[in-house]
């Protein structure tokens, strides 16, 4: 469902679009290749009296990163297209190989906050490696499914995903539903 119509009338100035698409590999491994494009809908002065035109990319930059089964990183690459501040910015790009040897699924955002924050790292290089460890969840679980390996049929441990959200709680529908050996009923003290 679409958001409902503005009531007041609004003009274009920013969109950032994240595109993500990930890949299956001949040797086992997956890519997960993400992009960032920020676009004004307007014109605007940059340095030495030019301007940035309207609709030209004031961000575009990409991140791959390689995983194995496990949601380890075992590569990354990180390039730029465009950067207001050009070579200022795209000099950091080397850095984000220090994401190899994070696993998506344990703390991710936490080592790229850490690995990254501040001066350590570009902005919007970091927040778009912020999509991927979802993104590799969704890649994976089609994959374990066709496999046999998902979780969904395992008893000797609760899959990862459940309890993650307001539709996957414990205690609620879906839980009840499709996984019910790990659904747990709310308790209530009769004060509700």
């Amino acid at each position: 469902m679409p958001l409902p119509p503005p009531s007041i009338a609004r003009e274009p100035m920013h969109t950032r679009t994240i595109t993500v698409q990930s890949f299956a590999r001949e040797d086992g491994l997956w890519d997960l290749e993400a992009s960032l494009l920020d676009v004004k809908s307007y014109d605007f002065p940059i340095r030495n009296g030019q301007t940035h035109k309207a609709g030209d990319p004031v961000h575009l930059m990409h991140l791959r990163i390689t995983i194995d089964s496990s949601f380890e990183i075992v590569d990354a690459v990180a390039v730029y297209d465009a950067a207001p501040y050009q070579d200022n910015c795209s000099s950091i790009s080397h850095a984000y190989r220090k994401l190899v040897g994070l696993n998506l699924l344990k703390q991710f955002r936490q080592g790229v906050k850490e690995r990254f924050g501040r001066s350590a790292g570009c902005t919007h290089m970091s927040e778009l490696a912020q999509v991927l460890p979802t993104t590799a969840v969704q890649t994976m679980a089609g994959r374990r499914r066709s496999s046999g390996e998902s979780e969904i049929y395992r008893t000797d441990k609760q899959p990862f995903h459940l309890d993650g959200c307001h539709a996957l709680r414990l205690s609620g529908p879906v839980v009840e539903e499709f996984y019910p050996i790990w659904y747990r009923p709310k308790v209530t003290d009769g004060m509700d």
